[in-house]
């Protein structure tokens, strides 16, 4: 049996989890999820501990057990406490303002940059260089992110870019010198 499907998932205060037919809908004082439940993987609540058991023991049945048992604790998180991505830009003459759903970049090239934020998304700029995306959501969160980073990557020499505040850039040496 899977280690990650079999762990029991608790409820916190304030946040209901129901299942119909092939979907599990989860309410909380921040918003309402939903997710897939796979076949042959059925629900139980008990005490405010929800286990996902199997019912089949195929690879295809076992494979989707730890999946589906942490994307719903992942929609449980989003709804109680919700989601966080930092990004910084590192550079000179880099930086972003945010302008109603849009944010504007400059980021070294001939022209700003605009990116149109998702309704689910929210986001904060701190300093010009920091901004701070909020979702219940963690999957469109983390697609967002990645592509506000893809926007200017950064790059191993200088280390200039957008990227994400805990994230760690293995630099590269420069030119060398002959002697």
């Amino acid at each position: 049996m899977s280690r990650i499907g079999k762990s029991p998932i608790k409820i916190p205060e304030g946040v209901s989890v129901q299942a119909k037919d092939d979907f599990i809908f989860v309410k909380g004082p921040k918003g309402e999820l939903q997710s897939i439940l796979p076949n042959n993987i059925k629900l139980e609540e008990k005490d405010a501990i929800i286990r996902l058991e199997r019912t089949g023991n195929e690879p295809s049945v076992r494979s989707l057990h730890g999946t589906a048992q942490v994307l719903l604790k992942n929609n449980i998180h989003g709804v109680s406490q919700g989601w966080e991505k930092i990004l910084e830009l590192i550079g000179v003459g880099y930086r972003v303002q945010i302008k109603e759903k849009t944010l504007v970049f400059s980021l070294g090239y001939s022209h700003d940059l605009h990116y149109l934020l998702p309704n689910e998304i929210e986001a904060i700029v701190k300093d010009q260089t920091k901004i701070t995306l909020k979702s219940i959501d963690k999957q469109k969160l983390g697609q967002t992110a990645s592509e506000i980073r893809n926007l200017r990557p950064p790059e191993p020499y200088k280390g200039k870019g957008v990227r994400y505040a805990d994230e760690h850039i293995v630099r590269k040496a420069g030119k060398s010198t002959k002697k």
